[in-house]
């Protein structure tokens, strides 16, 4: 427990220190997870790491964290135009490695570099967002997702009885997902209440709200991931706490989430 703290403060710290600094530190740092989240993903997907569809990988989530707005420029294609590509590389490799890479392992990986790809590319979205207050939009989303993590840990602690879903992850109980929930509706109500003229209290409570709800549906994702390949943790970056997956699956689905839904300013 002790090393999982001291680790959490660490790693926190410098993950909110260059959120703050925002531009090119921040997103290169954004980057860098991701590049870290692939490896894991391909990993405990049982991928060489090395080879030429893990390269593909990692340059198809590079091709997701170019920051277009940072160079002053748009995108080369559009988002359809560019998984389009993306996906016939994909399909293509079944082709080039005479099925040793089956469409079973490229349609696997291909939805894992969505997945990746998008959450952390969000993540610079959020902070670059175009009224200005990028860094109070990623500290509100933060805070709901460790505010929920917090309330559903303790509260399942102390009240939990009723399992939320036993055959993925055993310990989480619906009396904690509920103390999640209010947890993070609570922190989205203060920073409404702080900020009235950036954020109304109806958008803050329904940011609140699906932080917590797809942020622990992000978490169970990720449980029932490992859960198929017989992995207690995604990697063994972070000690006490695991991978850099682990860490950040409900961020991965929140951030996409409120964008594309429209509670969040897109840049």
């Amino acid at each position: 427990m002790k090393q999982r703290l001291i680790t959490g403060i660490l790693a926190g710290a410098l993950f909110l220190g260059m959120c703050v600094w925002g531009g090119w530190p921040y997103q290169l740092l954004l980057a860098a997870m991701a590049l870290i989240g692939t490896y894991e993903f391909i990993k405990m997907s049982g991928i060489p790491a090395a080879g030429g569809l893990a390269a593909l990988c990692y340059l198809s989530v590079l091709g997701f964290m170019i920051p277009w707005s940072l160079m002053d420029t748009s995108p080369w294609l559009s988002w359809d135009q560019g998984i389009w590509l993306l996906m016939l590389l994909f399909l293509l490799v079944t082709v080039f490695t005479k099925n040793k890479r089956d469409i079973k392992i490229v349609a696997l990986i291909f939805t894992g570099i969505l997945y990746i790809g998008t959450g952390f590319s969000y993540m610079g979205v959020a902070r670059g967002a175009d009224d200005g207050h990028g860094l109070l939009w990623t500290f509100l989303l933060l805070s709901c997702i460790w505010g929920s993590d917090a309330g559903a840990y303790f509260v399942g602690r102390s009240f939990g009885k009723n399992k939320l879903w036993p055959a993925i992850s055993p310990n989480k109980t619906i009396e904690g997902a509920m103390g999640g929930v209010l947890i993070a509706i609570v922190i989205s109500a203060v920073y409404a209440l702080a900020a009235p003229d950036v954020l109304t209290m109806g958008r803050a409570l329904l940011i609140g709200a699906s932080c917590a709800v797809l942020g622990q549906l992000g978490d169970l994702v990720q449980s029932a991931y490992k859960r198929v390949y017989g992995i207690k943790d995604s990697g063994s970056l972070l000690p006490g706490h695991g991978g850099i997956l682990d860490r950040c699956d409900s961020w991965i689905i929140v951030f996409p989430f409120v964008h594309i839904v429209m509670l969040m300013p897109y840049y």
